[in-house]
């Protein structure tokens, strides 16, 4: 297994189009995220799609209502929708310590993986691990074995993403390269899949080509799993096969870039309806905050409402009850709670 930087030359026509394509799409996303006027509100809908999505790829399947019914709740009533959710949270604890720290170090790394894998440990240290076909059984690669060789190469791998002069090639070509290498190590015991598409946003932010991590790249790839799978594995044979690679990137992120532009659209109109409409059936209860807290999270509680908004139990109770009866939110009983949901998103959802 060779070390970063490999010796291949990306200076090809078709990788270099595919490459203009994607800086393009990716530079359009970027402006209208710093364009919104509350972009947070955007990126917890798009962290939780992407979370479902590469959980996904790893064959961790739930619904939206079951994560957010997780969320809402903070409770262990499914396992699928609680890996889930810790993706997301680690999706989010990620950029924030790219944003105080300003580079992706091995111990960053540890801290994203401990939040999707609590208690799996950490870099491996007994040996035996390989990947396999799942079907075949057939060992397909065999990553390094001891912690001196794993924790070697995450250090090689640590320097080549903090590095730019290290390898004078584009970022967007550069993440591919990285998740290859981070995938090929497979550190960890478990969850290495998606820690390291993570690593592929938190990347893209801290090389400025996004301003927060809301690429929905996971989508793409579970779209194109088999793909995915096999570029990955014909690479370690075949070094013919990174420009196939390359491109099977490119791709994604100026596919994603689009559908992400698409579903920001889509959620500021229900947003701009939603105020519309609660002013006008709702005045006595309507406020900007209002609006801005029903968009935050698909499901919310009494409780949370209420110390959001500043208000009473009751005058909570109340409100939730007027927005119910007008159809912005729809109640559900979930054991002993009452949870609300915001039927506007519920219906942005439908075409994710």
């Amino acid at each position: 297994m060779n070390k970063l930087p490999f010796n291949y030359d990306f200076d090809d026509i078709e990788i270099l189009k595919a490459l203009s394509k994607a800086n393009n799409r990716i530079g359009e996303l970027n402006g209208i995220l710093r364009l919104l006027p509350n972009p947070k509100v955007i990126l917890n809908a798009i962290t939780i799609g992407e979370a479902k999505e590469s959980s996904e790829i790893e064959n961790i399947v739930t619904t939206f209502d079951e994560i957010f019914k997780e969320v809402a709740l903070d409770e262990n009533s499914n396992s699928a929708a609680k890996e889930v959710v810790s993706y997301r949270r680690a999706i989010l604890r990620g950029f924030e310590l790219i944003n105080t720290s300003g580079f992706i170090s091995t111990n960053i790394i540890s801290e994203i993986h401990r939040i999707i894998e609590p208690g799996t440990g950490d870099i491996r240290k007994i040996p035996g691990t390989v990947i396999l076909n799942t079907k075949t059984k057939e060992i397909l690669h065999v990553p390094p074995q001891n912690e001196k060789d794993i924790r070697d190469y995450l250090s090689n791998l640590e320097q080549y993403i903090n590095t730019p002069d290290l390898d004078n090639i584009d970022p967007l070509i550069k993440m591919a390269m990285i998740h290859y290498q981070f995938e090929s190590i497979h550190p960890f015991h478990d969850g290495n899949g998606r820690t390291g598409r993570i690593i592929n946003i938190l990347y893209l932010v801290m090389m400025s080509k996004l301003s927060m991590p809301i690429l929905y790249l996971s989508k793409y790839i579970n779209e194109k799993k088999d793909k995915y799978y096999e570029y990955l594995q014909q690479m370690r044979e075949d070094e013919s096969v990174y420009k196939k690679y390359v491109l099977y990137f490119l791709e994604g992120i100026a596919s994603m870039s689009d559908f992400t532009i698409h579903f920001i659209d889509g959620f500021s109109r229900q947003m701009e309806n939603a105020e519309r409409e609660i002013t006008l059936k709702c005045p006595k209860i309507y406020s900007h905050k209002l609006v801005q807290y029903l968009f935050f999270d698909f499901y919310t509680k009494n409780e949370y409402f209420r110390q959001e908004m500043g208000i009473s139990r009751n005058t909570a109770t109340s409100h939730l009850k007027e927005l119910v009866k007008n159809g912005f939110l729809i109640e559900e009983k979930v054991g002993k709670e009452i949870l609300y949901k915001n039927a506007f998103l519920y219906d942005l959802m439908r075409d994710w």
